[in-house]
């Protein structure tokens, strides 16, 4: 029997990674240089200590760069674009049905707290039993260790849980934690690897949570 439903945050309940890349892009191109999609779609999903533009940038261009100036205008931009979104389709949807099923509601990010809280308040997504974020744990995603830690923190096991990504890193982290998982690609993902999800759809507007839950209790 599903307990517990556990979202991604990135890309699954909002599509910040499009923000997050334009303008890391957009700071690139400020400094002659050009920062591909491409790259960016094959470290989505992983921690901050998987890449860093900054470092990156500086040896492109040779020099030391003013981080402090260059991290303000860049964030001012992020935030710009994702203030713009709108919660992904269905989300909201398969948050209530859940609930009112009784199951458990959880949030495994690999992303800082700070910023997975934050935007959750801001939206208005309250009502989480558990959030666990890349600080909250010793190893991001593909280890298992956030998933871990949140059906560890709403006392289930993890096949009685069902995770949602949007990256194939997370699909691995949450099937090496034992949770049965649906994929959801989001616009930079779309070439990742879902192999190894038990479901994969265009959008969680494409089913209801309860008919996934009966996939798996079968």
């Amino acid at each position: 029997m599903i307990r517990a439903l556990v979202f991604d945050f990135d890309g699954l309940i909002l599509d910040t990674e499009v923000p997050v890349f334009t303008a890391w892009a957009e700071t690139y191109e400020r400094h002659g240089q050009r920062l591909s999609a491409e790259f960016w779609t094959s470290i989505i999903g992983y921690g901050a200590d998987r890449f860093d533009p900054m470092a990156d940038l500086e040896r492109r261009v040779g020099r030391t760069i003013d981080r402090d100036a260059v991290q303000v205008v860049r964030r001012q931009r992020q935030m710009e674009l994702t203030l713009a979104l709108e919660i992904l389709p269905g989300v909201r949807e398969w948050r209530q049905e859940a609930a009112e099923r009784g199951v458990r509601l959880g949030v495994a990010s690999s992303s800082v707290r700070s910023w997975v809280t934050g935007h959750l308040d801001r939206l208005g997504l309250d009502g989480w039993d558990c959030v666990r974020c890349g600080d909250d744990v010793e190893r991001t995603k593909p280890a298992p260790d956030v998933y871990m830690a949140v059906v560890n923190c709403m006392g289930v096991a993890p096949d009685e849980a069902v995770a949602v990504e949007d990256s194939g890193v997370g699909v691995e982290a949450a099937k090496v934690a034992g949770l049965f998982c649906v994929a959801v690609p989001s616009s930079l993902t779309a070439g990742h690897d879902f192999s190894r999800a038990d479901v994969v759809l265009g959008s969680l507007a494409e089913a209801r949570f309860g008919e996934v839950a009966r996939l798996v209790d079968r």
